[in-house]
């Protein structure tokens, strides 16, 4: 017999009941990706030291922290620069969609700078922040702020050399900063083997953020870590961010995972005989597409074939070009009947071309990422992977590379990816390392055979779905893409010239033989109609004995007739008896002959 399972005890005192435990407050950031790694944002009421080296970002992310909180979240701040001018300031953030001036009309944002020079400080006396806390305060104050930068601490400790005054001068800026109850950001240089100049604020913050903007082979990448966050968890890699006219964006690339769903439904390659190569309904909605091949077999055009045939069912594409310019993609896709013009013209296809040395992998990434966003495309392509490769080590290229599938699976994007391959290993090697997380795999490679060079395709795998294992032919035409089938035979496989040539020989063999088989049918038609016309004849012959055979008959029967009713007149003549039997004429002659006439006895 089985007991019920046990239940927790509760408190007969439910006002001796703990609470439940609550998070750390935050304060959302409304920076991209930033509030995602930190889990919702900085400590609310409590400052964050945001480090780093000159030109990594770290007066942009304060003042992008205090204007999205201002506009977005509905709390005033105040931005206290010691280094730059308040004009100077908003003439620097207008570039990227900031309006301080608006902000600063409707009082929801206050800049202050605060003039600090080194060589009008005398070092005399005790040294302490009270005016800076008296000018701070008095800003809150005005406009109710809830949230305060720094830009930067340094500059507040320029002349001064006494380590103790200035360990308690900073604890006591961070104690103040707390009592207040305003999110901070306080912004500091990056320190020789520390993580700022002074060593010390590290130390005292809650939530220390580091940027690091670093060169590596003439190839720049900025990147943000959490260092520590005291009360929460967060992100502790190393991320990606960018910094374009829209402001910062982080992107989280190592929080993503394999939970995305598998969709059933099927879009169209845009070549029909592909197509039917894959089950007859084409690629997986969603899934990620990878075409190898040498150079010149057609990728692109494969590529061009696939965002037509989206934008053509309504779809957006947006398509990454890193060896040709988007008007140097659509005039040559011009020249084999494909038109992309119109689609850029309505807004479905939209072409991002760069360089990949332009920046590190990372920036590419997160580039990729944020125009993904943007655009909310259903259909994103890269032509070819393999560039990017010069933007860092093969073995970073395809970490990269790993991540960015993920990402656009977990978004329910069908990507195609184009990848130059080199020697004759391409069945078996992609050259970025990518094969393996690919759902379909195709390859386009050169075949030589008799004096030139033709284009063949196969379907190395196609994950979920029946493909063919056949090879065909692929042809460039001015009506776009067409696949055929490639002779096979005793000389092995024949494309171009050699396979026409050999579909000719069989075409005249075939007609020969059905010529022959045409003159044999004659034949028989005519012995046939030879036969018909000889039975016609003989029906005819039949027709005409047996109508004289009736006449014959006719007319034998018409005598008998005639000498039975002779015959009956001479009997009633002679007064015979009625039964006596009537004699044909010849026995009746010679009865007669036989007996003597009467008159002689």
């Amino acid at each position: 017999m089985s007991t019920p399972a046990a239940t927790p005890l509760k408190s007969l005192n439910p006002a001796k009941d703990p609470a439940p435990l609550r998070g750390l407050a935050k304060a959302p950031t409304g920076i991209q990706g930033l509030d995602e790694i930190t889990g919702g944002g900085l400590p609310m009421g409590r400052p964050t030291l945001v480090c780093g080296t000159a030109g990594c970002g770290k007066t942009l992310l304060g003042m992008e922290f205090l204007v999205r909180g201002a506009s977005e979240f509905g709390e005033p701040g105040v931005f206290m620069a010691f280094e730059e001018t308040a004009r100077d300031l908003t003439e620097n953030v207008r570039s990227l969609g900031f309006d301080l001036e608006e902000l600063t009309r409707q009082k929801k944002v206050i800049v202050d700078y605060v003039r600090i020079e080194r060589h009008e400080i005398e070092e005399t006396g005790d040294y302490d922040l009270e005016g800076l806390f008296v000018r701070l305060g008095h800003a809150i104050d005005s406009i109710g702020a809830k949230r305060v930068v720094l830009d930067t601490i340094e500059t507040l400790f320029s002349g001064l050399s006494n380590t103790a005054i200035l360990r308690s001068e900073l604890r006591r800026l961070f104690c103040w900063l707390k009592e207040r109850g305003v999110t901070a950001i306080i912004t500091a240089e990056r320190g020789e083997g520390q993580l700022t100049r002074h060593g010390l604020e590290e130390y005292v913050s809650d939530c220390v953020i580091l940027l690091d903007h670093r060169v590596i082979d003439q190839v720049s990448t900025r990147r943000i870590r959490i260092v520590k966050y005291r009360g929460t968890t967060h992100g502790t890699n190393e991320y990606p961010f960018l910094i374009d006219e829209d402001g910062i964006s982080v992107l989280p690339i190592t929080s993503l995972g394999l939970q995305h769903a598998a969709s059933n439904e099927r879009i169209s390659t845009g070549i029909p005989r592909l197509d039917s190569m894959l089950a007859g309904k084409g690629y997986y909605r969603g899934t990620t597409v990878l075409i190898s091949g040498n150079a010149g077999t057609g990728k692109t055009s494969m590529a061009a074939q696939f965002a037509l045939a989206a934008c053509e069912r309504g779809e957006k594409c947006l398509y990454f070009a890193f060896e040709e310019s988007p008007g140097q993609i659509v005039r040559n896709m011009r020249s084999i009947g494909l038109d992309l013009a119109p689609w850029v013209e309505k807004g479905l296809l939209r072409f991002h071309a760069i360089r990949s040395t332009l920046h590190g992998l990372e920036t590419h990434l997160a580039a990729f990422h944020k125009v993904t966003q943007e655009f909310e495309p259903q259909v994103v392509i890269f032509d070819p992977i393999d560039s990017v490769v010069q933007a860092g080590t093969l073995k970073d290229a395809a970490a990269m590379l790993n991540r960015l599938i993920d990402f656009l699976k977990v978004q329910g994007i069908t990507a195609l990816l184009t990848n130059l391959t080199f020697g004759s290993n391409a069945l078996e090697n992609s050259g970025v390392d990518v094969s393996s997380i690919v759902d379909t795999w195709m390859s386009v490679r050169d075949v030589e055979l008799g004096g030139e060079r033709n284009r063949v395709l196969y379907v190395l795998k196609s994950r979920g779905m029946a493909h063919s294992n056949q090879v065909r032919e692929f042809l460039l035409t001015d009506r776009g893409i067409e696949l055929q089938d490639v002779y096979l035979g005793q000389d092995g496989v024949l494309t171009g010239s050699a396979r026409q040539s050999q579909e000719a020989r069989e075409k005249a063999t075939s007609v020969l033989a059905q010529q022959e088989i045409e003159g044999r049918r004659r034949e028989m038609d005519q012995k046939r109609e030879a036969l018909e016309a000889r039975i016609v004849a003989l029906r005819k012959d039949f027709e005409a004995e047996e109508e004289e055979a009736k006449r014959v008959i006719g007319q034998e029967k018409a005598r008998g007739e005639g000498v039975r009713h002779d015959r009956e007149r001479m009997a009633e003549s002679r007064q015979a008896d009625d039964d006596q039997p009537v004699l044909p004429p010849s026995t009746l002659s010679v009865k007669q002959r036989k007996q003597p006439t009467t008159a002689l006895q």
